[in-house]
């Protein structure tokens, strides 16, 4: 029924056959002339049909078309100076393969007037809009880059269980589910399941959902999310860093290819490395010269780290957080337990990763879990592993939705994500 996508007609020489199906995208009628716009997820191409060139069934048929009805066409391409494109498609077969209905939102004006709210309610609507397409033309090419750089490098990509008896973080964030005869939790990040397998697979990665049962409403946080996970056995967390630099650069060196990128973000570059670095203790400096007093052993706000961004420049890593900020995994510094080896990775004001060196001794772990208030038999299962010759390794996560966010210039991050879910948003 389709053997071409919109995009490929330009480049088709005159007289050429070809058989397109889409949606109705605008119809315009000149005297005795009707252009209809037809649109499909490649872009658009112009139908010219023309009442005295067809028969009387294809013009009657050309009539009956309204916006976002359905459409299969086989027509001659023909080059044109007036079409947008500077071609044309003059139908010999018009067919309706399904009417619609008027839209709840308008995709065809400006959608800045309609609420994002409005827009999500009716998201398979609002997905029809170019912008939305190359959203997530971009959202897709990200993920083949990032998974093509991390192939490249040695890593294999692994799926861990999403349902789990306990935390992964020791945290109270977690989600409970009713598993059979028992309570379970939705997996808040395949963190401890990562780092057992570095003892066999030695570098993996995974991008998968995760899920925090954070009461946040803010343009930046979601209750399920894609995270890319990332750990590697006999590295520490430079090693991890210097991946990570890689990984950036060439999911931005494939999205700044993606058709209608600039139109998202007309100042999208691809970052140079290495990447900026920042200790901990730095920041805090740098924040007390520019109004902004944090007391060492507090995280860094977001007003912190936007203050950051426009004095150090974007993207920029923030290391060696205070040990008791990062989690009980974390690797302390030799020199300094008070300190870790520890990074996020900052985007525009935007915490896109966060990593570290992780602790691979059974017995400092034990300790650093009872530091923070956590009975070591709750993690039995995980603490075995690191009985059979746990290797050093290291790794991070990355927001992915995150990284999607700051690279398009969306003001809210639920822009990105096909069907978000947070605090009030179960549907659609």
């Amino acid at each position: 029924m389709k053997k071409q996508w919109t995009r490929e007609v330009e480049s088709l020489p005159d007289g050429t056959e070809v058989e397109l199906a889409g949606w109705v995208w605008d119809i315009r009628d000149v005297g005795k002339i009707r252009f209809i716009i037809l649109r499909d997820r490649e872009g658009t191409v112009q139908l010219t049909i023309k009442r005295n060139d067809v028969s009387p069934k294809l013009w009657e048929t050309a009539v009956s078309l309204a916006k976002e009805d359905v459409i299969a066409v086989k027509g001659i391409v023909k080059a044109s100076k007036i079409a947008k494109r500077g071609v044309e498609v003059l139908p010999i077969e018009l067919t309706v393969l399904n009417k619609s209905k008027p839209l709840p939102i308008d995709i065809w004006g400006n959608v800045s007037q309609t609420e994002l709210d409005i827009r999500l309610k009716y998201r398979i609507v609002d997905l029809k809009r170019p912008e939305s397409l190359t959203i997530f033309r971009a959202s897709s090419e990200a993920a083949r880059a990032l998974r093509e750089t991390l192939y490249e490098r040695g890593f294999i990509e692994v799926f861990t269980p999403k349902i789990i008896s306990t935390s992964t973080e020791g945290g109270a964030d977690l989600f409970q589910v009713q598993y059979f005869e028992t309570v379970a939790y939705l997996a808040q990040s395949p963190q401890l399941y990562k780092e057992e397998l570095t003892a066999s697979l030695e570098r993996v990665f995974e991008i998968g959902p995760a899920y925090r049962a954070e009461k946040h409403s803010t343009t930046y946080h979601l209750n399920e999310f894609i995270s890319v996970d990332l750990e590697a056995a006999f590295m520490d967390y430079r090693d991890v860093m210097s991946i990570l630099e890689d990984v950036v650069i060439n999911v931005y060196s494939s999205v700044i290819k993606v058709p209608g990128i600039n139109e998202l973000n007309n100042e999208l570059s691809v970052p140079r490395k290495p990447f900026r670095v920042v200790t901990y203790d730095e920041s805090l400096d740098i924040l007390r010269k520019r109004g902004l007093e944090v007391k060492w052993g507090d995280d860094v706000p977001k007003e912190g780290l936007e203050l950051l961004t426009s004095e150090v420049g974007s993207p920029f890593f923030l290391i060696n957080f205070p040990t008791s900020l990062r989690a009980f995994y974390t690797m302390p510094m030799e020199s300094d337990p008070s300190r870790s080896q520890s990074f996020d990775l900052v985007i525009d004001g935007v915490e896109i990763v966060s990593g570290a060196t992780r602790i691979h001794d059974r017995q400092m772990l034990e300790k650093a879990l009872i530091e923070r208030g956590l009975n070591p038999a709750n993690f039995e299962s995980h603490l075995a592993a690191f009985n059979w010759g746990m290797p050093p390794h290291a790794g991070w996560g990355l927001g992915f939705y995150r990284l999607l966010m700051v690279m398009l210039r969306r003001s809210n991050i639920r822009e990105v994500v096909l069907f978000p879910r947070d605090r009030i948003r179960l549907t659609p």
